[in-house]
């Protein structure tokens, strides 16, 4: 039998908009664990973001204690990294391997609304944003970043360090490989294969697969260029990263 529950500290590395709504939502899992009479699982301890004008500032009432590396320094404190965007979507993995902390130091944040079947599974890192569904036997890989509205179907299977934005539908047995950027909106057909470390425009219809390190776009979506180089250079590093394989399980909604 488990003991009771102990509060830890969480830092959240990153202060942009994705770690803010990150911090949302930890204040909402402890607005719904206080509703249940239960300790709240994180005190949410700062930000650490490497831009050294926010140092000592607050953000949305959060501290920013200083930079990425204080990691290291609050040795007891889990991690979730919350950095990334459409011009730069590996810089996620690169801090990550940078950092190069032991899977055990990162947290799992699950927002209350989201829907996670018990039949699915998520990494290390990964964050599921507000009324996010998760339908059947969905694996989700490690420091994936799911906006809110996202639907995953059955049998879907999401690699380490994708990107879905808000309100991305994928039919059931998608592949979205390692550090595949999924743009808001975008649609994609079932059984369909987005590479790794492509990216697909907002409002996309995914019907064919993409491949790896491409940029696709459109209504049926169509190849636009290769991806820009940050990604590219992931993409020829792929293998070298450590952590926990996607479809490990979890041993709770937030662990």
């Amino acid at each position: 039998m488990n003991g009771p529950r102990h509060t830890e500290d969480l830092l959240i590395v990153g202060a942009g908009g994705f770690a803010r709504e990150t911090a949302q939502a930890v204040r909402d899992v402890a607005a719904a664990d206080a509703a249940r009479g239960l300790p709240p699982r994180w005190r949410l301890a700062g930000h650490l973001d490497d831009d050294p004008a926010l140092a000592g500032r607050d953000v949305d009432g959060v501290p920013v204690l200083g930079g990425s590396d204080r990691v290291h320094e609050l040795r007891s404190a889990r991690v979730v990294v919350c950095v990334g965007s459409p011009r730069d979507y590996a810089v996620r993995a690169r801090l990550v391997r940078r950092l190069g902390l032991p899977v055990n130091r990162y947290a799992t944040v699950v927002h209350p609304t989201a829907a996670v079947s018990g039949s699915s599974v998520l990494g290390a890192g990964s964050v599921l944003l507000a009324h996010c569904v998760l339908t059947a036997a969905v694996r989700v890989g490690s420091h994936v970043a799911v906006m809110p509205q996202v639907v995953l179907t059955h049998d879907d299977a999401v690699g380490d360090f994708a990107t879905l934005a808000s309100g991305v539908r994928l039919g059931g047995g998608v592949r979205l490989g390692r550090g595949a950027y999924v743009g808001a909106g975008s649609l994609v057909r079932e059984y369909t294969t987005v590479g790794a470390w492509s990216l697909t425009g907002m409002g996309s219809t995914v019907l064919a697969d993409v491949p790896a390190g491409e940029v696709w776009a459109g209504s049926p979506a169509r190849r636009l260029r290769a991806a820009d180089a940050p990604a590219l250079d992931e993409l020829r590093t792929d293998g070298e990263m450590t952590g926990r394989r996607p479809g490990t399980r979890m041993e709770s909604p937030v662990a």
